[in-house]
């Protein structure tokens, strides 16, 4: 039966491509009905209401709303992005009434997750949104295979608009003058990053680029993944064949991939060859099985036809008639050498090809290593890739630069005054963390006490001793539990591979030994005997059903899971042994059919390796990880959280085995897990920053990307953003940060030290009140509650708290710094705090402990561990920041708080003070004497909140110094 209402809610919305229009009359032209009052929009609520699942009406509309909720570009609403505000505006303009709106909200939310933070020098608009739609066969059929792979539509728009947020700031593929933009796109570790170069490959092709060298990693193995995922997504079948009949088997003779279990079914399928359908091919210059060794067809594979021969290709009436070249090239100096000799030889016509060149992993091996100090006469030297990827920019003056990396400190770190290198001098853009990704949050509690710690870590050592049993035990069982819920209605195709990884050391004949070590004790496990299947249920019980998914089939008793078991045992096992170690220099040692997760139908082993698992190479199906290996640079360290990423159907079962105390050098040993958690930390505040920095300020750009750099922090001495060979060129100065946390938490340990701060604080606890005032702390949803606390308070003047942080002991006084140089600024642009609220929280009950602090008023201890560098993790308790926040300005204030309306006024900020008592120097009862404590046993730890700028909004601010080699004499970049 026809669908006429879908059907005309098609057209109707077909034909708002620039944005929401009033409804009825665009359906009323559209349709043929009398009168626009004939257009009955009751029948599409009603629509709404009754609608079931699969409802094509409500799909439509879902993924049209999505769409205009996320459009960065909208000239039809000034609302921001991914509020309901901007939903409000677009049912305005529709022309909706009230209760269509609520039936539609309904059923399609506001999609209200961060999208994609960007920093950027300002730029020529050229990729309009009516642009991209006017060409967009590519990004179409692109768009429609991940719709066909089940990406919800607020994934689907989130990746258009970061795609295109890429795409608008490259060169206009036909301006006359040739430039070259540089970018960076950040994402989380194996988070999808291919999924946006893909996007923005599409795009840019559809806006006119004509050759596209994909950079894919240092191995053969990484290289072809790539190859495999831009085929099968994007070039189709059709420029695979190139235009040979699918059903002629004598023309498939040599294709690729005949012996792919996915060819065709699962590669995209234009319907026909693009050139005979008004669009224009993509030929391959590279395949699945071989990188780039020459042009195959002679040099004129890239001697571009022209439709009109005076005039250059980047010309609209040539490059939009010209197929576009692709290849695939791993980042190997002597692929790149026959690269660059072929490119050579073409002659005049580079100077007109519209490139776009993207670098996968782009903070390894593509960044220039060497020391300045040694540079001969001034003159850069470079290091092998990054001499051959400058070289490739030169030759192709209209070629743009996108480098993509989850670790961008190495980025960052180039000398933006090099403008042959790739620092991302035009744009950095930092992905939001997508749908159902498992990250940094779901292993560390850094803003409450949570549980992810408690649900998915373990430590390698328990009472019994190593815990790489354990380990080995649970992927059997978490093996078990995929297949019982494969059985039991969850889709199997999250569990086609399952995989563990264990990875102690870089040194390979260490991973032969370790590989022997898991071998033997698998077959000492006993899987199929009492004593395993003992051992398997109790780790159940104490463990997997504690921590289950409630949403999900699970066996009621081990003997429900018995059978699943034993095929899972089967399954690790065959070909004879459960491991298979990956390391090795060459190709050869990678081309292990069981490591290939496109070719092989399942992949159910325990890899064993060391560098090469720890960059790139995505392990599918990975749920338990034994990790003890150790780094002294934060980027290194974070590409090895394999066990980040997506995990549907098990992300309940994945278990992290990792090294508490690990030994590192002479007498020294460090907490990998706290080291993870300082460098998610970095990551956090680096993108926090971003995302901060992101706005505009009338109209213009806060700050460039050569001015990022400073963002880069570190929470743990001895852990370096990146090597140091990649950190040349920055020094951080001041970060300015009105109506924004601050918090140190490195705090000195020494005796004197403990004494000085306290009798530096003496002053303003002797003027905290006698009295608790009452704070409160509001839900922040739709739930009704809130929690009040009582806290004592004085009102300190800025020059008297500034003259306590300036004279306070600290354990790094260089983290402090920057915080301390704005608070010292009291120019129009600095610090607009005239004083502040000191609030010292105070706690009762059974346990709490007051004591007197160098003869103060009692005042209660609070308790807070130090890590294994000294540093605390955390200081204050986010159940007392929203009354300071209120003072502060950066919260309305609320007649359910009285005391903060009462202590807020301009220009005044909020410190929260805690009396700080770390655990292992004893229980504050027992430190307590006579009612006072020595003050060389609590640490006075603070945390402030500066006053919010005077127009009533937190605009953070930075200032720094950036050693560039265009300014030596002026290495001072000032942010107004």
């Amino acid at each position: 039966m026809t669908d006429h209402l879908f059907n005309l809610h098609g057209d109707v919305l077909a034909a708002m491509r620039r944005g929401p229009k009033a409804f009825a009359k665009l359906a009323f032209v559209l349709s043929e009905a009398e009168e626009p009052a004939d257009i009955d929009l009751s029948h599409f609520r009603d629509r709404i209401i009754e609608a079931g699942p699969g409802d094509e009406l409500i799909a439509l509309w879902h993924r049209t709303l999505t769409a205009w909720d996320l459009a960065e570009q909208a000239d039809w609403s000034d609302a921001p992005p991914r509020t309901d505000a901007r939903r409000t505006d677009t049912h305005d303009r529709l022309g909706f009434g009230a209760d269509l709106r609520k039936a539609l909200d309904e059923a399609v939310p506001v999609f209200k997750e961060p999208g994609a933070a960007v920093i950027s020098k300002e730029f020529t608009s050229w990729y309009s949104r009516d642009t991209a739609a006017a060409r967009a066969f590519y990004w179409n059929s692109y768009e429609q295979t991940l719709r066909r792979k089940g990406w919800s539509d607020a994934a689907v728009s989130s990746l258009d608009e970061a795609s295109h947020a890429v795409v608008e700031r490259l060169s206009d593929p036909t301006r006359p003058e040739a430039y070259g933009a540089r970018g960076l796109v950040v994402g989380y570790v194996q988070s999808g990053k291919t999924a946006n170069f893909t996007g923005v490959t599409a795009k840019a092709v559809d806006a006119g680029y004509r050759l596209v060298i994909v950079l894919g990693g240092t191995l053969n193995l990484l290289r072809s993944q790539t190859q495999r995922r831009l085929d099968m997504e994007l070039i189709g079948q059709e420029n695979i064949l190139r235009g040979a009949d699918p059903a002629d088997t004598d023309a498939l003779v040599g294709v690729d991939y005949q012996d792919d279990e996915d060819w065709p079914a699962k590669f995209v399928s234009h319907g026909g060859r693009p050139s005979t359908l008004g669009a224009f091919d993509i030929e391959r210059l590279t395949t699945r099985d071989d990188d780039y060794k020459s042009l195959l067809n002679g040099i004129r594979t890239l001697e571009f036809e022209k439709q009109v021969r005076t005039q250059p290709l980047y010309d609209p009436a040539n490059l939009h008639h010209a197929a576009a070249r692709v290849m695939v090239v791993k980042k190997n100096a002597g692929v790149l050498d026959k690269l660059l000799r072929d490119l050579k030889k073409i002659g005049p016509i580079l100077s007109e090809i519209p490139a776009l060149i993207i670098d996968d992993e782009s903070d390894q091996a593509s960044v220039n290593t060497t020391d300045p100090a040694k540079w001969e006469n001034g003159k850069v030297a470079r290091k092998a890739i990054n001499g051959q990827i400058t070289q490739l920019l030169g030759l192709l003056p209209r070629a743009q630069y996108v480098g993509y990396t989850a670790t961008p400190f190495a980025n960052v770190f180039v000398d933006p005054g090099d403008e042959e290198d790739i620092f991302p001098r035009d744009f950095l853009i930092s992905l939001p963390r997508p749908t159902g990704y498992m990250g940094v949050q779901d292993f560390h509690d850094l803003e409450s006490e949570g549980t992810a710690e408690e649900t998915h870590v373990r430590g390698i050592y328990d009472s019994t001793g190593d815990r790489l049993q354990e380990a080995m035990d649970a992927f059997v069982l978490t093996g078990a539990l995929k297949l019982y819920r494969a059985a039991n209605g969850v889709p199997e195709g999250p569990f086609r591979h399952h995989t563990m990884l264990v990875h102690e050391s870089v040194q390979q004949r260490e991973h032969a030994a370790l590989a022997l070590r898991i071998n033997s004790m698998w077959h000492r496990s006993a899987y199929t005997g009492q004593e395993g299947h003992a051992r398997l249920a109790a780790l159940l019980t104490k463990d997997f059903q504690r921590f289950a998914d409630d949403g999900l089939p699970a066996p009621t008793s081990y003997d429900d899971l018995k059978p699943y078991v034993s095929r899972a045992r089967q399954l690790i096992n065959s070909g004879g042994e459960p491991v298979i170690i990956v390391n090795g220099a060459t190709e050869r040692d990678y081309e292990q059919a069981e490591l290939d997760f496109d070719r092989t139908p399942h992949v159910w082993k325990i890899l064993v390796g060391g560098t090469k698992l720890s960059r790139g190479f995505t392990v599918e199906g990975l749920t338990v990880t034994y990790y003890r290996r150790t780094t002294q640079q934060a980027d290194t360290l974070m590409q090895m959280g394999r066990w980040f990423g997506f995990r549907p159907g098990y992300r309940d079962l994945v278990r992290l085995y990792i090294g508490r105390e690990v030994p590192m050098g002479k007498k020294k040993t460090v907490d990998l897990y706290e080291a993870f958690e300082a460098i998610c930390r970095d990551e956090e505040t680096f993108r926090t920053q971003l995302t901060r920095y992101a706005a505009l300020v009338d109209g213009k750009p806060q700050v460039t990307p050569a001015q990022i750099p400073p963002l880069v922090s570190q929470h743990l001495s001895w852990l370096k953003p990146a090597a140091r060979n990649k950190m040349f060129n920055a020094e951080l100065v001041e970060i300015r940060s009105p109506g924004q946390w601050v918090e140190p938490t490195a705090y000195p340990t020494e005796t004197a030290d403990l004494r000085h701060n306290a009798e530096i604080w003496l002053p303003a606890l002797e003027s905290l009140s006698q009295e608790a005032a009452v704070f409160v702390t509001l839900a922040d949803d739709d739930r009704a509650g809130f929690t009040r606390y009582p806290a004592r308070t004085a009102v300190l003047s800025h020059t008297q708290l500034l003259g306590i942080m300036s004279s306070l002991a600290w354990g790094r006084p260089d983290l402090f710094a920057p915080h301390l140089a704005y608070l010292r600024d009291v120019s129009g642009a600095g610090c607009a705090t005239d004083d502040w609220t000191l609030i010292l929280p105070q706690t009762s009950g059974p346990k709490s402990v007051a004591a007197s602090i160098l003869g103060s008023q009692p005042i209660t201890l609070v308790q807070r561990k130090r890590n294994v560098r000294g540093v605390f993790n955390r200081i204050s308790g986010v159940a007392h920041r929203q009354s300071a926040e209120r003072i502060a300005g950066l919260r309305p204030l609320s007649d359910d708080d009285p005391f903060a309306s009462q202590l807020q006024q301009p220009r005044r900020g909020a410190v929260l003070l805690y009396p700080v008592v770390d655990p292992d120097r004893g229980d504050p009862a027992d430190l307590v004497t006579v009612g006072s404590i020595d003050p060389a046993n609590v640490v006075l730890a603070a945390a402030f909140i500066p006053a919010v700028s005077a127009a009533g909004e937190s605009v953070p601010y930075v200032r720094f110094r950036a050693v560039d080699s265009s300014r030596r004499g002026d290495a001072t970049i000032e942010v107004p």
